[in-house]
């Protein structure tokens, strides 16, 4: 995560897409390109009565959730920068800014790292050509709401008295800020803003002797959520933080170990499913084949709740769930839970479709394409002027009138943020010819914000965080609205929360934070980490 989001500055990134590369043989000196992009502060004004307002300044772009980051790496593979660049495809939807692989060929550590999407960075055979080698890690990075530079674009590489070593992080470190306080103040010379330069720092560092031994010793000071992937002169390494807050699998293509944080990247390439990572596991791979260890004390898991109503792909299978069928199980119970009187059940897509699905088959009302999608309209689209801009939700949704017009209609989707797109939707239903729009959330209520690689607003710009349910209702514009219990989530997945120590990371719904939150709760929250502006 960029630590200056972290720290508080909560400017929305609007680029991102420049085909600016950093081509490098990590033997010897290299010059970063400088890129700067344009920014813009995301604001909420809180709605009083009035249903199906349309004189709102609605932030769209700031009314979603987004994973900050996906994992992948490969190991003893003749075309290992080539697969890697598939698997990073694969996990595209969990970082659309910049992606990065670093390979190493036995003598030297080659270093790709580009801002924009996967296929644009790397569907060149020219670029994969500079990347040899058998091993391979990769990265797809969303940066939250921090600036999009190419110095934070990871993998990041270090060269340490032991070796090369080049890391990839899923997740956020929340006494990140700290422990880069203490470091800068021992000495250390920072280069990014980033909380996953604080690993590069923490292992060089280290008087371990072992390489091994001083990467868990790195990881030892380390708080929050964190899914790594390193690559060495002589080793894969895979970590998953103590409560496995953000997952990670391993996986084997004839014979070579994956790691990846999805299992959609290993079907993308026909590679096999071997097993989730475990909790506080450290997976090192090398000539000698799989090793694990256990360096924390057992602890029972906390994965993140969000993975399952949003961010990991349908196909995937995770924690040994398949992400569909239980995201057809949250409707199923959202439709008992919160019954609607309608003619027809209507998804927003893409995330509210298997939702969607269960509510309808437990319902018996029919199912139908009410709205339809845009793929071809990305978050960077011009809307230079506040007309065009309140057209932005049209221009990624459009109304199936032959669906909508004259019927009662229960719209179906993942999660409610601040509201603003979902103010548009319901009067884009109302326009083409609603006669009533009942609104369903597959998700409880987002009270808290969240500091685990989620990028989530400040608990005041939480539409659930300041308003009550009738008052979101009205906000809305919405005939009826209804959300998904905490305990209905639960039941979706096959429990009963434990409310002493409940089984996943909930915290957004409950406020029950998994870690300590160590960069909050201290005096650095306010500082600003770097002096450098950079230009493109």
């Amino acid at each position: 995560m960029d630590l200056d989001t972290a720290a508080g500055f909560h400017a929305a990134a609007l680029g991102g897409q420049g085909s600016h590369m950093d081509a490098s043989h990590l033997d010897g000196p290299h010059l970063e390109d400088p890129h700067h992009v344009a920014a813009h502060h995301a604001t909420y004004e809180p709605a009083g009565g009035g249903e199906g307002r349309t004189d709102l300044n609605l932030d769209l772009d700031g009314d979603t959730l987004r994973e900050e980051c996906g994992v992948f790496g490969i190991f003893n593979h003749p075309d290992a920068a080539a697969i890697t660049a598939i698997g990073l495809h694969a996990l595209q939807h969990r970082g659309q800014e910049a992606a990065g692989i670093v390979t190493f060929d036995g003598r030297r550590f080659h270093s790709e790292r580009r801002l924009g999407l996967v296929g644009d960075a790397f569907s060149d055979a020219r670029v994969i050509a500079r990347l040899p080698g058998h091993i391979a890690v990769g990265h797809v990075r969303y940066s939250t709401t921090g600036e999009t530079l190419l110095r934070n674009v990871q993998p990041l590489f270090a060269e340490l008295d032991a070796g090369g070593f080049a890391v990839g992080h899923n997740g956020n470190l929340t006494n990140g800020l700290t422990l880069r306080k203490q470091l800068v103040r021992d000495g250390a010379i920072t280069q990014s803003t980033t909380d996953t330069e604080v690993i590069l720092h923490l292992v060089a560092r280290s008087k371990k002797n072992r390489f091994i031994d001083r990467f868990i010793d790195a990881l030892r000071a380390l708080e929050g959520a964190y899914a790594l992937v390193a690559v060495t002169n002589k080793k894969l390494i895979g970590a998953r933080d103590p409560l496995g807050i953000r997952p990670l699998v391993l996986g084997s293509l004839d014979g070579c170990p994956i790691l990846a944080s999805e299992t959609c990247a290993l079907d993308i390439i026909g590679a096999r499913y071997v097993r989730d990572v475990e909790n506080g596991e450290v997976i090192v791979i090398d000539e000698e084949g799989v090793q694990s260890f256990k360096p924390f004390p057992e602890m029972a898991p906390r994965p993140c709740l969000f993975e399952y109503i949003y961010f990991a792909r349908p196909d995937s299978v995770v924690g040994g769930r398949s992400v569909y069928q239980v995201r057809k199980s949250f409707g199923q119970v959202l439709a008992a839970e919160g019954p609607a009187d309608a003619d027809v059940v209507v998804p927003v897509p893409d995330s509210g479709v298997p939702a969607a699905i269960g509510f309808s088959q437990t319902s018996g009302i029919p199912y139908e394409l009410g709205i339809i999608r845009n793929h071809y309209v990305g978050r960077t689209f011009i809307q230079p002027t506040q007309t065009v801009r309140d057209q932005g939700v049209r221009m990624k949704h459009s109304a199936n009138r032959s669906v909508v017009e004259g019927k009662r209609i229960v719209l179906v989707d993942d999660s409610l943020v601040r509201g603003t797109t979902s103010v548009k939707i319901v009067q884009m239903m109302r326009d083409a010819g609603a006669r009533e729009v009942h609104f369903r959330i597959a998700a409880p209520p987002i009270t808290h914000p969240d500091f685990y690689g989620i990028d989530t607003p400040d608990r005041d710009k939480l539409l659930a965080a300041t308003h009550d349910l009738e008052s979101m209702r009205r906000y809305i514009g919405a005939d009826s609205l209804a959300f998904l219990s905490v305990e209905g989530v639960y039941r979706a997945l096959g429990c009963e929360r434990d409310p002493v120590r409940p089984q996943f990371s909930d915290h957004y719904f409950t406020g029950d934070y998994p870690t300590a939150l160590t960069d909050r709760a201290g005096a650095v929250a306010s500082q600003q980490l770097s002096l450098l502006a950079e230009a493109s």
